[in-house]
């Protein structure tokens, strides 16, 4: 198989693509905060970013004003910081070196730059923050919105009895709007599915939500909030407590009223949702085929719709926050929104809110470096440095390596951060699992481990424990630490090496499920594939086995299932199971009335599942990740690399935000011809990768290349960029 390679530093925008051209620098943050003038920013010493205008193709140096007033700072003047001219192409994450900042004080800040020919730009739009009151290291978390959304549907079903759809499952409360003409009671529900048409199901099953509730309403009084009862599960001690101005909430799509004398109408009935900051604008996917457009539409929803506790979490049932959870939540987030923040505080609340599974707490440790490598700020590692190494679960390692929760004591799950030291971890490999002793439980004799054996010297743990070092290695390193740079580097060598001595199965060429296993499961190989753990050798008898077992894996374990697909380039096998129709499918979750991604694959696999766990929301990370490939490989993607493997798609089209700007790409195959055309921001290098050898045309930002003899040839031509890949 051929691969083609363009690189290339950004020149000029593609003709009439949406990128709008400025002559100066935009999409100003104030520590992530893309808005913060209701925000209490909690650093001293924030970071800025901007976005580098087109037209200037490249920053070769920046200047930062920073003012008491915005008097001040409109006559180009800056009293509290002029960084004046820094030669540097850093363009996000760049830290305050000014005068010291007061807490509790409102400043007014720009940047203007210098472009390719080293000319400057108009200065940007000037933007206000205002300090809080930190008191030690903390990251800002962004403000909450609310909305009021008007029912899609609105109809009167009997005498006094009203049925209303708000199109979306959110999470809130009703607000209506009455004139009742005696005092009486309103019957109010409220659900997330329903029974019949325009009928809620008031025994829904599982964590599905559904509330009646009786409302008092009296003449003269118009307007109505309804008094929702707090879920004791999901508001004890070990829940994310919400705001008190939010009140109690819950998700619901649809709501009924019963004993209504006054005839409601769609502007005087409101569901009112709260999540966190979020712009519906920022990302966009479609394509051909319109089945992975409504898997793609419902998981970029489900990222805006769970968020409204302001950390990641694992749905109503307990609003407590899983690693795992964070994890799939996180990247799919940084896919569907340029929002940081949500994801860092999340992060840090597990540096001392660890939850039991053994490859839980192994996710610690990649959510930090993917928080370092999509933002380029590497503050919250450096601060936590001593914790994470903690968290790589070294401690538990034998002589060889490989470790086992077997070895956890009280001083281990103290440095894990868990306040009862007597826990110990439990290594889960999947969720839920064959569970035999309570009824609900008997519908899942099977699990979703595939008939995983769990043996002490697991497999799939250990294979996240090697991705867990490995990427440790790497934050040592940009800390400055060589020394543990290079120890965690070792280790995951030695641990490389044992893993495919012990579990692999020479006489399958598969892995087994442990040191003493001779079961070999989905699991075991997915996840040795997704982490480069597999031998060239072997690669081909992994993946075979892989396509033998389908979906054998929870919505959670489908994201490694479809990261070691597309990392191994079965684009056509990972598209199929994307797009699939049955019972494991995200079609079926749609099919089966969701409008947030479920908990599981089907209420007969998990009965207690709910219809708002963003653990299921994988495709929106991978299709933009994955399936088109982009990814940065450079910290605060200072370089990207988008390496498309479309399969069968005719046509798809993405926008991916970054910290730098958003990158856009579309596919179109004719009869005659396949064309990509690409979009990079400004300031942001990229290399763009064909695994394929059949012709095709590139379009890239205004430049006309065209590989011959599997070289590249620059041809200036119509503000088009054309690479086309030798037969």
């Amino acid at each position: 198989m051929k691969k083609y390679l363009l690189s290339l530093l950004i020149m000029i925008s593609l003709t009439g693509a949406d990128v709008p051209l400025s002559d100066s620098p935009s999409g100003l943050m104030v520590e992530f905060i893309r808005e913060p003038g209701n925000v209490k920013i909690l650093d001293l010493k924030p970071e800025f970013t901007w976005i580098v205008p087109q037209k200037a193709k490249v920053q070769t140096s920046f200047q930062i004003l920073v003012a008491s007033t915005k008097e001040i700072l409109e006559k180009n003047s800056g009293d509290i910081w002029n960084s004046q001219r820094v030669m540097s192409s850093l363009s996000s994450e760049v830290e305050y070196r000014g005068n010291s900042l007061s807490a509790n004080t409102s400043y007014y800040w720009k940047v203007r730059i210098w472009n390719s020919r080293k000319k400057p730009t108009k200065y940007s739009e000037i933007q206000t923050f205002t300090t809080g009151n930190p008191a030690g290291y903390s990251t800002t978390g962004n403000r909450f919105q609310t909305s009021l959304i008007e029912p899609e549907k609105l109809i009167k079903t009997g005498d006094g009895h009203y049925f209303a759809d708000f199109g979306k499952d959110a999470f809130g409360t009703l607000i209506l709007e009455l004139n009742p003409v005696k005092q009486d009671t309103l019957i109010v529900h409220i659900g997330e599915k329903i029974k019949r048409m325009n009928q809620i199901d008031r025994n829904p099953g599982g964590s599905i939500r559904y509330h009646e509730v009786l409302m008092p309403v009296e003449p003269g009084k118009t307007q109505y909030t309804l008094n929702l009862p707090p879920d004791s599960r999901n508001t004890g001690l070990a829940a994310v407590h919400l705001p008190d101005t939010f009140g109690v909430i819950t998700p619901f799509r649809y709501c009924e009223l019963e004993n209504c004398s006054s005839e409601p109408r769609p502007n005087n009935l409101h569901q009112k949702t709260f999540n966190y900051f979020f712009s519906d604008k920022m990302s966009s996917f479609a394509s051909s085929d319109t089945i992975l457009n409504k898997i793609w539409e419902i998981c970029k929803y489900s990222m805006k719709a769970t968020s409204f506790t302001g950390i990641y979490i694992d749905g109503d049932r307990e609003r407590i926050p899983y690693e795992a959870d964070a994890y799939i939540n996180q990247m799919g987030h940084y896919y569907t929104d340029r929002e940081y923040s949500l994801a860092r505080r999340t992060n840090e609340y597990f540096i001392k809110h660890p939850t039991w599974p053994t490859e839980w707490i192994l996710h610690t440790i990649p959510m930090f470096y993917y928080d370092f490598l999509y933002t380029g700020n590497i503050e919250s590692v450096g601060n936590y440095y001593e914790e994470l190494k903690y968290k790589t679960l070294l401690s538990l390692a034998r002589k060889d390596g490989l470790i086992s929760s077997k070895n956890c004591s009280d001083d281990v799950m103290k440095d894990l951060g868990f306040s009862n030291t007597k826990e110990r971890l439990k290594d889960i490999v999947d969720w839920p699992s064959a569970q035999k002793n309570t009824t609900w439980k008997l519908a899942t004799v099977n699990g979703e481990r595939d008939g995983y054996e769990m043996v002490d010297i697991n497999t799939v743990v250990n294979a996240f424990y090697y991705h867990s070092l490995d990427l440790m290695s790497v934050l040592a390193g940009r800390l400055g630490k060589t020394d543990d740079s290079v120890f965690f580097q070792n280790e995951a060598l030695k641990v490389k090496k044992v893993f495919n001595e012990i579990f692999l199965d020479r006489a399958t060429g598969i892995y087994k499920d442990g040191e003493s296993s001779q079961h070999s499961s989905l699991h075991a190989n997915m996840m040795a594939l997704a982490f480069d753990l597999v031998p060239d050798k072997n690669k081909k008898s992994v993946i075979d086995f892989i396509k033998t077992r389908g979906m054998a894996c929870s919505v959670y374990g489908a994201q490694y299932l479809l990261e070691g697909l597309y990392r191994a380039g079965e684009s056509d096998y990972a598209l199929s199971l994307l797009t699939a129709t049955g019972d494991r499918s995200w079609w079926n979750m749609i099919r089966t009335g969701s409008t947030i991604t479920m908990e599981a694959w089907d209420m007969k696999y998990k009965p207690n599942s709910d219809w708002n766990h963003a653990w299921g929301a994988v495709p929106a990370n991978i299709i933009p990740r994955c399936m088109w490939g982009i990814v940065p490989v450079k910290p605060g993607f200072a370089k990207a690399i988008i390496k498309p493997q479309l399969s069968s798609l005719k046509y798809s089209k993405v926008s991916v935000p970054t910290i730098r700007g958003n990158i856009e790409a579309e596919f179109k195959t004719t009869e005659n011809s396949k064309e990509y055309f690409i979009v990079i921001p400004a300031n942001m290098e990229c290399d763009f990768i064909l695994l394929n050898s059949q012709p095709c045309s590139v379009f890239l930002n205004g430049y006309k290349v065209t590989l011959e003899k599997d070289k590249l040839k620059l041809k200036p031509g119509l503000n088009k960029i054309i690479m086309e890949s030798a037969s």
